[in-house]
């Protein structure tokens, strides 16, 4: 209505008593919305004792408190979340401030279970079946012996980074020679960003009220990726390869994932699994459904279609016995020779070029430095416009500290 058009008192009075309980909140994504979205309702129905079992996400542990919150790990994530999505969290905000904005409080401001295995400093001792098993077989079936057995335990993002970074470590990759140029091109066996949504789903999509906990096995000729839980209502194994809409088991673990860039976009992952794998010219990935998820991606024939016949690519299998505790794509001595070269600062393509001989193109830059940064061991001397032409990148502290 033109603010020159007098309104009906009565109108006036009933906006008056609108305004008193509204609450506006902006949202900076599909993602975040679905999430408020979600905590509300189950506030909702809390409140008017429709709801007596709160959803596991939703949930609080009797014994858990603020205290069991990580301070560390939630300026790690907000550091993330701008780099990643270029999110405008401030890099003051306190948990208790974080959590709230995340909807990761219940009704009585106590932290959610969500919260806990996010950003808790140990998430195992509240829910112990929230760990990954990794298993590497000789062959194509389940049998002993066993050459590598890993449990691995921490909050979410810690458990994805150390599945990702086993099976990355333990398939085949092909290194090119310098033969077209200074840089050096690998490809792995399989995608990382197709390993990487497998295992992500298995963990942010589990049921965490199972005993059972999210196995990786990775065979001869397949990677298998288990979890203890169903598909939504109404979502069938035939309906994953089509356009859908997500519809994720626990809203409040799946938008912190998403702002710290290890979800995508929201019901795309599973076609672009399938995608990058045909691309590869492997198999199409198989889901099947019993009393638990799995994803199955097919490993490359030897030899085969992963080879690059423009290149001179050589094939090396990592050593079975070999263990990382970082992301198999991040070279330790990479991230030595930047931080020594940053000491002042450098702009993308002075590092990337200058240090590494590489080229500043974005998925050397998305490996090298990214990592560098959500580590606080390198920061942005622009960090209000991460994008900006003029951007320079620093060695801090703790980076410099690294080094030492």
């Amino acid at each position: 209505m033109p603010d020159n058009v007098e309104r009906d008192h009565r109108e006036t009075a009933f906006i008056k008593k609108v305004e008193q309980v509204v609450v506006r909140k902006s949202f900076e994504n599909y993602e975040e919305l679905q999430s408020a979205v979600y905590a509300s309702l189950v506030r909702y129905l809390e409140e008017k004792e429709l709801l007596r079992l709160l959803p596991f996400d939703a949930s609080h542990h009797p014994h858990t408190t603020l205290d069991d919150i990580d301070p560390e790990k939630i300026t790690t994530f907000i550091r993330k979340a701008r780099i990643k999505r270029n999110s405008k969290l401030s890099e003051n905000l306190s948990p208790e401030q974080l959590l709230t904005h995340l909807n990761l409080l219940d009704s009585q401001g106590r932290v959610t279970n969500a919260a806990i295995l996010l950003f808790g400093k140990k998430p195992q001792r509240f829910f112990i079946s929230s760990e990954v098993k990794c298993i590497q077989f000789y062959g194509n079936e389940a049998v002993k012996p066993v050459p590598v057995y890993h449990i691995y335990t921490g909050d979410l993002f810690e458990l994805i980074e150390q599945a990702v970074s086993f099976v990355m470590s333990r398939i085949d990759i092909w290194v090119s020679d310098r033969s077209t140029g200074v840089s050096v091109d690998t490809k792995y066996e399989l995608p990382l960003q197709a390993v990487t949504e497998a295992i992500v789903n298995a963990i942010a999509h589990r049921d965490y009220t199972s005993n059972g906990s999210v196995q990786v096995m990775l065979f001869r000729n397949r990677l298998e990726v288990w979890n203890p839980g169903v598909l939504p209502q109404g979502m069938t194994i035939e309906k994953l390869f089509l356009p859908h809409n997500s519809i994720p088991h626990n809203p409040l673990i799946a938008n912190p994932l998403y702002l710290s860039g290890d979800i995508e976009k929201a019901g795309t992952g599973i076609s672009d699994m399938i995608e990058q794998c045909v691309e590869m010219g492997l198999k199409k990935p198989e889901f099947t459904q019993d009393s638990n998820f799995s994803a199955i991606l097919w490993r490359s024939e030897k030899g085969d279609s992963v080879q690059d016949n423009n290149q001179n690519i050589n094939s090396s299998n990592h050593d079975s016995n070999y263990d990382s505790n970082y992301d198999s794509n991040h070279d330790g001595n990479y991230d030595k020779k930047i931080l020594a070269f940053a000491t002042t600062p450098k702009s993308r393509t002075e590092i990337m070029e200058g240090s590494l001989g590489i080229s500043s193109q974005t998925k050397n830059y998305e490996r090298h430095i990214v990592p560098l940064l959500e580590k606080g061991l390198l920061a942005m001397t622009l960090p209000d416009k991460p994008k900006s032409k003029n951007q320079k990148y620093v060695t801090t502290e703790k980076g410099k500290k690294f080094l030492n």
